[in-house]
């Protein structure tokens, strides 16, 4: 569907320290990042194909942070040591119990960054930290890439460290967020395919819309993405790497 962006994935280093039990896998040193693949995930960072995550991993390792795979159920315990959460692309949804861990965290200091590959799993958080999703993906005439609607350069990003040294980053296939405070937002001609006929008519909403936007809960942060393909290792071209690096710094605080 799209062209493939050949790309080197990058090494871990020869430091890399695997820990391996029936619920982790952890690599890199210092501020503790965990990335949950406990909520039926399919594109992951230990994995080195074009659509998993491993450039982001390595990515994460390099600007010091050090990398954890949870694969059991949010909890305290399981975010006790952490600075900062992951959640790209699950498909199953966070229980309640999972939300009010999460939002425990939040509140005590937590950064925790959410990729939408369907919205729905990740429902419960994002409608318990006041954001929203469309129900549909956004389509764009401005800014496409091979001629294909849904994917599209985001070129409208507010002043934030998240953009530093960025004039654009690359969407392939997102949702609107609503709710919380944008930080990048499509042209005023994309679309929303409301009445669910494929093509863009009376019945559509056509706007300005937010693709990443953050929000604050007690002294934590919470980074949202309408797409979670913007780290997946074909879609990693400078820009989107240098977004991931800047990532990075985000979930370590700095």
């Amino acid at each position: 569907m799209f062209a493939s962006v050949k790309r080197a994935v990058l090494s871990f280093g020869a430091a890399v320290c695997m820990i391996i039990s029936s619920a982790i896998v952890s690599w890199g040193a210092g501020p503790l990042v965990v990335v949950d693949q406990g909520h039926g995930q399919r594109f992951l960072v230990e994995q080195k194909g074009e659509l998993h995550l491993s450039g982001l991993a390595a990515t994460l390792g390099e600007e010091g942070l050090q990398v954890t795979i949870g694969r059991e159920r949010l909890t305290d315990e399981s975010l006790a040591k952490a600075a900062a959460l992951v959640i790209s692309g699950p498909f199953e949804p966070l229980a309640p119990e999972e939300v009010d861990a999460v939002v425990r965290f939040l509140e005590r200091g937590g950064r925790v960054a959410l990729m939408l590959h369907i919205g729905q799993p990740l429902a419960g958080l994002i409608h318990r930290v006041g954001g929203d999703f469309s129900n549909s993906v956004l389509h764009e005439r401005q800014n496409v890439i091979d001629d294909n609607d849904i994917t599209f350069r985001v070129r409208d990003l507010v002043t934030h460290p998240l953009f530093s040294g960025l004039e654009q980053f690359s969407l392939y296939g997102g949702w609107a967020l609503n709710g919380l405070t944008p930080l990048a937002r499509t042209s005023a001609e994309a679309w929303v395919d409301l009445d669910g006929n494929r093509k863009l008519s009376a019945g559509d909403a056509v706007d300005r819309f937010t693709v990443v936007a953050e929000g604050s809960i007690g002294s934590g942060r919470i980074l949202i993405f309408g797409d979670d393909a913007i780290f997946q290792n074909r879609y990693l071209d400078d820009s989107n790497s240098r977004l991931a690096r800047n990532l990075a710094h985000w979930l370590a605080g700095r």
